[in-house]
């Protein structure tokens, strides 16, 4: 009986939710409910994804360009409203991981434990809420499925009948009209039809009260149906209310425009933008690379002996320990170091509390250890050298030269301890130069 019973409830006729078997769409949406769980997680999950991946982009983009923007030629105030856009896609940037965050930990847990509390997985495969749901709706409909099953059987006796009484009849009238006509025979044609008569009234009320029955459980078949019916709706209708609210959830963490930081972004990167003064850039531009930019321009001065002297003593300028004068111009990435200009570990002139007249060696005035400071030092031996300039070189002090590389002057002084020559340009001015800036002429 329930093999039969099963076949019959498979065998779907028409699209009447009424119909036997038709209920199976109804169970199928509790199981198409468990699926949509895993459409909208693996949904959330992409998008957190995407969140991720743009906000790198924007990350990488800043920077880049932020380092661009530092080192190429843009100055000024159209230089700060330009680095915005930088740090417009950092913060922005932040953002976003932090909707990538919120849907992953939020969202996407959420709907996972619903789902985990909403349907429970059973042994022998399926879920105990899509069984429920088939169980209640094959009960509800065994006996009225039953009855209708009895129903088509009386249905297609009676309509057999009718068929049989039909050719019975016709046999007669035939009979009656052939000449060769047998008494005996048209008997039995007639005793025939009237036999087939009785059955087709016999089957005819059988049939009449199978369908009266029908119709009585007709009633409580559809009131037990709807029962179990309305029952899949609570269930569809919490999963419908649930999703609702976790894509309002969804959309409260995507819309970036309600947050007040997002919001500030953009204000910040329009009175950046709007702040920019052409009139104060060009002033800048003016003041550090053009006309405004001052300038110690040439005066007459007299010769003193002071200046003769601070050439041939130029060794003997000790700055503070560990210190390096770097004014070099430099046009490559080989060009040689500066002679450091640092004092002599061997020669201490630092003051200590105690000190006195007598000290020599801790003098600060004494040059040479008893001599007097303002007295001339002896001059290098004199000697001419024609030599060449390899690198440009800027003189930052009064007794120190400057020329480009490939100029030509000559060497007038031997290189002392610190690597330092006197020289002659052509127009006759002399001062010191670093002696591995040049290079002799042969």
């Amino acid at each position: 009986m329930s093999g039969t019973f099963d076949d019959s409830m498979n065998d779907v006729s028409s699209g009447s939710f009424w119909e036997v078997g038709n209920y199976k769409r109804t169970v199928k949406r509790v199981d198409d409910g468990n699926r949509l769980c895993n459409d909208l997680m693996n949904c959330i999950h992409e998008r957190a994804r995407i969140e991720k991946a743009y906000a790198l982009q924007l990350t990488e983009w800043g920077k880049r360009w932020r380092q661009l923007i530092e080192k190429g030629p843009q100055y000024g105030t159209l230089e700060r409203a330009w680095a915005a856009l930088c740090t417009e896609a950092e913060k922005v940037s932040d953002l976003h991981l932090e909707v990538k965050a919120a849907l992953m930990s939020e969202d996407y847990e959420k709907l996972k434990n619903w789902q985990k509390d909403s349907y429970h997985k059973q042994m022998i495969g399926g879920y105990k809420e899509t069984k429920e749901a088939e169980d209640g709706f094959r009960k509800a409909q065994k006996p009225w499925a039953k009855k209708l099953k009895e129903v088509e059987t009386m249905k297609k006796s009676y309509h057999t009948a009718c068929k049989d009484e039909k050719v019975a009849a016709s046999r007669e009238t035939n009979s009656k009209l052939e000449s060769n006509n047998n008494p005996d025979t048209q008997k039995k044609l007639q005793e025939k039809v009237e036999k087939c008569q009785q059955e087709v009234q016999k089957t005819k009320e059988r049939y009449e009260k199978s369908l009266e029955e029908l119709e009585k459980l007709t009633p409580q078949y559809m009131e037990n149906m709807e029962q179990v019916f309305e029952q899949t709706q609570q269930f569809e209708e919490k999963r419908i209310r649930f999703f609702k609210e976790l894509l309002l959830e969804v959309k409260k963490h995507l819309d970036l425009s309600t947050n007040s930081r997002f919001q500030t972004v953009y204000q910040t990167l329009e009175d950046t933008i709007s702040g920019t003064d052409a009139e104060d850039d060009l002033k800048w531009f003016r003041s550090n690379h053009g006309p405004g930019m001052p300038m110690n321009w040439p005066q007459f001065e007299d010769w003193s002996v002071d200046l003769n002297r601070t050439l041939s003593r130029r060794e003997k300028k000790k700055p503070p320990e560990g210190v390096t004068l770097t004014a070099i111009s430099q046009t490559g990435s080989d060009q040689p170091v500066q002679p450091a200009k640092t004092s002599s570990s061997a020669n201490n002139t630092e003051k200590t509390p105690d000190w006195s007249d007598e000290d020599t060696v801790g003098n600060p005035f004494s040059t040479n250890g008893d001599g007097n400071p303002f007295e001339e030092e002896p001059e290098s031996p004199v000697i001419s050298v024609p030599v060449k300039a390899l690198y440009d070189y800027e003189g930052q002090e009064q007794d120190e030269l400057s020329f480009k590389a490939g100029d030509e002057f000559t060497k007038i002084g031997e290189e002392d301890d610190q690597g330092w020559c006197k020289g002659r340009l052509k127009d006759g001015q002399m001062g010191l130069y670093p002696a591995n800036y040049v290079e002799d002429i042969q």
